[in-house]
């Protein structure tokens, strides 16, 4: 009885924790969670190397999704952004509040436009510019339960590296191509005003000074975000990340889903 109160004490206390609004004390919380867990195995086993796989255990859970439905998702190996595809933005205040900040800092609304990936459909709205000479791309994302937004600055320096600051709250799924440099910062950052200075920062510390960097053509962006993915997806399949299926799709190999599994695991703790 003594050990089995001592795990559920640790466990409120650990839920309490995870109640923070604060980060560190949130993240606290679920190494709490992971101490009761091994404890609570521990005490079962009276093995300490039972008690430490119960707390891995959790890691391992991710691998339920990845054998199940991500091994059968079929993607398209060539995709085409739809201009006349919509969403309902009303839904998510995040987009009202980024196109307002955005339209304050001076940039300018171009286009919309989106796609259906996997099964999730994702909505941009396209902004410039021309004085900072960057790009916004606000994404709204909807998968059924989960709708989410993010605002992606993005810049070309004179070489053709592509520089973007973003607020995406997960991982990428696919190793991102050579000469596109993300910095991703935390989804609560949720401020566009916030998004511009941290991008502005990032190109001082790559040491850009304004002439170091290319005015964008509107006209293009469409064309550039799906020669992006495509060339992405090609070289991924080299890579042994995704392999093409017969009818025009592909799939994540065995190699894939250890990289998506390794993705999964940096958001548990990030967003933990």
């Amino acid at each position: 009885m003594k050990e089995t109160l001592t795990v559920i004490a640790i466990i409120i206390f650990g839920l309490a924790l995870r109640a923070c609004k604060t980060s560190c004390l949130r993240k606290l919380g679920a190494l709490i969670l992971l101490l009761a867990s091994a404890l609570g195995f521990y005490f079962i086993s009276n093995s300490i190397i039972i008690g430490l796989l119960a707390a891995f255990t959790w890691f391992l859970l991710p691998w339920v999704e990845l054998l199940t439905r991500i091994r059968r998702l079929r993607m398209p190996l060539e995709n085409q952004l739809d201009d006349n595809f919509t969403l309902n933005t009303q839904c998510c205040n995040d987009v009202r509040k980024y196109a307002r900040n955005l339209e304050n800092n001076g940039f300018e609304h171009i286009k919309n436009c989106g796609w259906n990936l996997g099964g999730m459909n994702q909505l941009y709205q396209l902004y410039w510019n021309a004085e900072t000479k960057a790009i916004a791309t606000l994404s709204l994302c909807e998968q059924s339960p989960l709708t989410f937004s993010y605002l992606t600055i993005t810049s070309k320096d004179i070489s053709n590296g592509i520089w973007r600051t973003t607020n995406f709250p997960f991982s990428p799924t696919l190793k991102p191509q050579q000469g596109i440099h993300s910095n991703q910062i935390s989804c609560v950052n949720d401020c566009a005003n916030r998004l511009i200075t941290k991008h502005n920062d990032y190109l001082s510390k790559q040491g850009f000074i304004d002439d170091d960097i290319s005015i964008p053509d509107p006209d293009s962006l469409t064309e550039e975000i799906e020669n992006e993915l495509n060339s992405q997806i090609q070289q991924n399949i080299k890579q042994g990340i995704i392999s093409p299926t017969a009818d025009g799709h592909f799939r994540y190999t065995i190699r894939g889903l250890f990289f998506l599994w390794k993705q999964f695991v940096k958001d548990m703790i990030r967003l933990c």
